[in-house]
């Protein structure tokens, strides 16, 4: 069986846990709790020395880590439902939505840097919320044209989720827990309720994992 090492805050782990569910594959969760630094632990350092989540085990042994690294992986060996489109220029598209979202946007609002600017940097829970939604509405305001002039259909890329649909429910969740105007992001919103209609995506929400407090 997958073992799937995360937290249910964790952004990265959400993309993960929807991949996971929308190939419909078992998992065991092991919970780290971030806030906690339990991710600094000895013993899961010995499975990820940078200390981040998710990292996922496999049946062989194997450690996988990184989110994105980790949701190819599952497509690679288990290709049904498909989280990429079967030609290259639509492939690319979606890697670079996804990659607009996972590299951009998230790193730089990750909770260690959340924690650098209120520990280090002296800033207040006023300016570092500025900060988390300076950051966002900068990228979606890339995202909403990108999306909303890509192929129609129901999410990000056609009428299938996929991978760059994986990461941007994630986002949206954040954006809302620092309660980003999301008016100006229409198409955004569509797709987020789209994903949220589906199974895959509302069992993976962090208020329905069991280590949520």
């Amino acid at each position: 069986m997958l073992t799937l090492h995360g937290y249910y805050r964790s952004s990265a782990s959400f993309r993960v846990r929807i991949a996971l569910n929308l190939k419909g594959l078992e998992v065991a969760h092991i919970s780290h709790h971030l806030r906690r630094n339990e991710q600094r632990a000895p013993e899961f350092l010995a499975l990820n020395p940078q200390g981040l989540v998710p990292a996922l085990q496999t049946d062989d042994g194997q450690v996988l880590l990184q989110s994105m690294a980790i949701i190819e992986y599952l497509d690679e060996t288990h290709p049904s439902p498909a989280l990429l489109p079967g030609d290259a220029a639509g492939r690319a598209r979606v890697r670079a939505l996804a990659d607009l979202i996972a590299c951009d946007i998230h790193p730089i609002d990750n909770l260690r840097v959340l924690r650098y600017l209120r520990t280090e940097m002296g800033q207040d829970e006023d300016a570092i919320q500025r900060w988390y939604n300076h950051w966002i509405a900068e990228g979606f305001a890339a995202l909403e044209p990108l999306l909303a002039s890509g192929p129609s259909g129901a999410f990000c890329h056609g009428d299938a989720p996929g991978l760059a649909d994986i990461c941007l429910v994630p986002q949206v969740v954040n954006s809302q827990n620092y309660k980003l105007d999301l008016s100006p992001f229409p198409t955004i919103s569509r797709i987020y309720e789209a994903c949220l209609a589906l199974p895959a995506f509302a069992q993976a929400m962090p208020g329905q994992q069991p280590d949520a407090e």
